[in-house]
C-alpha cells in the first residue's frame, strides 16, 4: 500500500522534463546540506551554559565542588531545552569552526572522484552519512566537547564533496543555454540558511535542542531517498527519460563531454591563464561573501549598536536577495546566450560588473552610510543581492573551460576560496584589536572592496569562456602524435 503513492509520484514526475527534476534535486541537495551545516550556530546557544552561569560556577569551584555542581544544575533548569554543557567561548568557537576544516580538505579530491565514479552515488552517500552524523550529535555531546568537534569535522568532510560533485552533474545534464538556471539551483543552500535558523529556534523551544538535530537529519534522509529515485549520472543512464529529451541534451552538449573516464591534466590546468583568472575571481567572490556574513554584523553591533541577529527578517533579507537575484541573473544570461547576442566570454566578463564590482562599491558606501542601521542593512542587502550575478560568472565558468573536469576545477577554486573564511575574521580582528570605531572599519571596508573589484579586473583582462584544449587530454595527445607522424613523412 505504501508503494502505490510512491509509484504515482514517480509517474507524475516523469511527465515533467527530467532535467527539470534533476535541477530541483540540485536545489534540495544544497538546501539540506546547509541545514546540517548552519544548524549548530543556533543549537549551540541552547546547549551551553550562559556566560554568567559559567563564571559563577568557576568561582564556586574554587571554594566547593558541590556548590559548583549545584550552580550548573540549577542553571540548566532555567530553560529546559535539554542538557547544558560548560563549554567556554573558545570551546564554542572550535565547535563552530570545525566543519570548515573538514570541508576544506575534501573540496580538492571531490571533483576527481565524481568524474571517475559518478556524482549520483557520491552525493547520496555523503548526504546520508551527514544525516547520520547530525542525528548522532546529541549522543556525541554527552561524551564531551572534543567528540562534538570530531563529529563536525567529519560532517565537513562529507560536505566538501557536495558542490564539486554537483558541478560535475550540471556539466552532464545542463544544455548550454540552460546552465544559468542550473547553477542558480545551487543557491538552495542560501534558502537552507534562511529556513533553518527560524526552524531550529522553534524546534528548540517546543521540543528541545536534540530535535533541532533529529528533524534536519530526517529531512535529509528523505531527500536522499528521492535523489536516488530521480537522479542519474547522465541522461544516457536515466531509466525513465524521454528519448527526445535525451537526444536534445546530448546534441546540445556536443563533443565537450567525453564518454571515457579521464584523469584531469593537473599541470596544464594549473598553468592555464584562464583557469588562474577564474581562481582569482572565485576567491574574490568568497572573500566578499564571507566578509559580509561575518564582519558586517560585527560592525553594526559594535559601531552602530544594532543587533542584526534579533531582527529575523532583516537578517534573512540579504540571503534571500542573493538567492532570488541569482535566478534572475541566470535566466537573463540564458536568454542572452540563446539569442546569441554576445559571445559567452563577453557575457562572463560583463556580468562581473554586477557580481563583483557593484558589490565592492557598496562596501565603500558603508563607510559613508552614517549611523543609520537600516541604511546599513539596505546596503548589505544590495551588495549580496548583486553578488547573485556570480551564477553567471565564477560559479559557471568552470563549466565553460573544461566540461569534462568541471567538478575538479570547482573543487580547486573552492579550496582556495574557502581560505578567505579564515582570513577575513583575522583581518577584522587585526584592525579592531584596540578599538572598534568607524575610523578602523574604513580600512576593513576598503580592503573588502578591493578584494571584490581587483579579481574582477583580473578576470576581465585574462579570463575566458572558451573550452580549453586540455578538456580532452587524450584527444590532444593523439592529434599531436598524428602531426608528428605527418611531419616525419
Amino acid at each position: 500500500m505504501v508503494l502505490n503513492p510512491l509509484k504515482h509520484m514517480i509517474k507524475s514526475a516523469d511527465h515533467i522534463p527530467t532535467r527539470f527534476n534533476v535541477a530541483i534535486m540540485l536545489f534540495l541537495a544544497c538546501f539540506v546540506s546547509y541545514m546540517l551545516r548552519v544548524n549548530m550556530s543556533v543549537n549551540i546557544l541552547a546547549m551551553v551554559l550562559p556566560i554568567q552561569t559559567q563564571e559563577r560556577a568557576a568561582d564556586a569551584l574554587l571554594t566547593n565542588q558541590t556548590d559548583a555542581n549545584n550552580t550548573i544544575s540549577s542553571a540548566s533548569n532555567v530553560h529546559n531545552y535539554g542538557p547544558r554543557y560548560n563549554w567556554s567561548s573558545h570551546d564554542q568557537s572550535l565547535i563552530l569552526g570545525a566543519y570548515f576544516y573538514g570541508y576544506l580538505v575534501t573540496s580538492l579530491p571531490a571533483g576527481i572522484l565524481a568524474e571517475r565514479f559518478g556524482p549520483r552515488m557520491l552525493v547520496a552517500s555523503t548526504l546520508a552519512i551527514s544525516a547520520l552524523l547530525t542525528a548522532l550529535t546529541p549522543l556525541a555531546a554527552t561524551y564531551g566537547m572534543w567528540v562534538i568537534v570530531a563529529n563536525r569535522v567529519a560532517l565537513g568532510l562529507c560536505g566538501g564533496f557536495l558542490y564539486p560533485a554537483l558541478h560535475n552533474l550540471v556539466s552532464r545534464w545542463a544544455p548550454p543555454d540552460e546552465k544559468g538556471k542550473f547553477i542558480s539551483a545551487l543557491m538552495g543552500g542560501t534558502f537552507g540558511t534562511v529556513i533553518t535558523w527560524p526552524l531550529v529556534g522553534v524546534l528548540i523551544e517546543e521540543l528541545g535542542w536534540s530535535f533541532a538535530f533529529y528533524v534536519p537529519a530526517a529531512i535529509t534522509a528523505i531527500v536522499v531517498a528521492v535523489w536516488l529515485i530521480i537522479v542519474a549520472d547522465s541522461p544516457a543512464q536515466h531509466p525513465r527519460i524521454q528519448k527526445d529529451e535525451q537526444e536534445y541534451i546530448v546534441q546540445s552538449l556536443g563533443d565537450t563531454i567525453s564518454k571515457q573516464k579521464l584523469l584531469p591534466p593537473v599541470a596544464k590546468m594549473m598553468t592555464s591563464v584562464p583557469f588562474l583568472a577564474l581562481l582569482v575571481l572565485h576567491f574574490g567572490n568568497l572573500w566578499g561573501l564571507y566578509f559580509l556574513l561575518t564582519a558586517a554584523p560585527k560592525f553594526m553591533s559594535e559601531v552602530l549598536g544594532f543587533k542584526l541577529a534579533k531582527a529575523g527578517f532583516l537578517a534573512a533579507l540579504p540571503y534571500l536577495a542573493r538567492a532570488i537575484s541569482a535566478f534572475c541573473f541566470g535566466s537573463i544570461g540564458d536568454h542572452l546566450r540563446k539569442k546569441s547576442l554576445f559571445t559567452v566570454t563577453t557575457m562572463r566578463k560583463s556580468f562581473c560588473l554586477f557580481s563583483h564590482i557593484i558589490p565592492g562599491v557598496f562596501l565603500v558606501a558603508l563607510i559613508y552610510a552614517g549611523f543609520d542601521p537600516y541604511v546599513c542593512v539596505a546596503i548589505i542587502t544590495l551588495s549580496l543581492g548583486f553578488n547573485g550575478a556570480s551564477s553567471m560568472t565564477n560559479l559557471q565558468n568552470s563549466q565553460d573551460l573544461a566540461p569534462n573536469f568541471a567538478g575538479t576545477l570547482y573543487g580547486v577554486i573552492n579550496f582556495a576560496g574557502t581560505t578567505s573564511g579564515f582570513i577575513t575574521p583575522m583581518l577584522v580582528a587585526h584592525f579592531t584589536a584596540v578599538r572598534s570605531t568607524m575610523h578602523e572599519w574604513q580600512y576593513v571596508f576598503a580592503i573588502g572592496a578591493a578584494a571584490y573589484i581587483i579579481p574582477a579586473l583580473v578576470f576581465v583582462l585574462f579570463g575566458s569562456a572558451s573550452v580549453q584544449e586540455w578538456n580532452e587530454p587524450k584527444q590532444q595527445e593523439s592529434k599531436q602524435a598524428t602531426k608528428q607522424v605527418i611531419q616525419t613523412y
